[in-house]
């Protein structure tokens, strides 16, 4: 049976976007759902990732930033130097990796471990606008002043 996958970036409109689209395939794989976290728009221009992570402490956490990619791992030492029988074991011990793309113009302010929720707030940043009067002179030399909005 051969079956040919469509994705939205197959249409003529999106020539290019293959990398785009192999990551959005990275992403769905890799989305096993834990650690459940939550994200919040705490003011009009910033947000709130809250992810649950009980029993691990600062030390077994790391939060790192790269290329508008926030990445959450956490690694519990196993080893406390006594040896323990568990007749059951619910509570997960195992490490994990949470990634998160931001936009551009988001930046991180600030991250909190809380009663086993890590907090990471982050603000957008609003562009300055860019507009600037341009004088064009014509045939007489008399110019005229027009505003053009120009972006980066």
């Amino acid at each position: 049976m051969n079956t040919t996958r469509l994705s939205l970036f197959d249409h003529p409109f999106f020539l290019g976007f293959d990398r785009l689209e192999r990551e959005f395939d990275r992403l769905k794989k890799t989305s096993d759902g834990y650690p459940p976290y939550n994200v919040e728009q705490t003011e009009e221009n910033a947000l709130r990732i809250t992810v649950a992570v009980a029993g691990f402490t600062m030390d077994d956490l790391a939060v790192e930033i790269e290329n508008n990619r926030l990445t959450i791992r956490g690694r519990q030492n196993e080893g406390d130097g006594t040896e323990r029988i568990f007749l059951h074991r619910g509570i997960a011990a195992r490490q994990f990796q949470r990634s998160f793309v931001l936009a551009d113009g988001i930046e991180i302010t600030g991250a909190k471990l809380d009663n086993g929720l890590l907090h990471i707030d982050m603000t957008r940043i609003l562009p300055k606008s860019k507009a600037r009067k341009i004088r064009i002179g014509g045939a007489d030399n008399a110019g005229q002043d027009i505003t053009i909005e120009g972006r980066e």
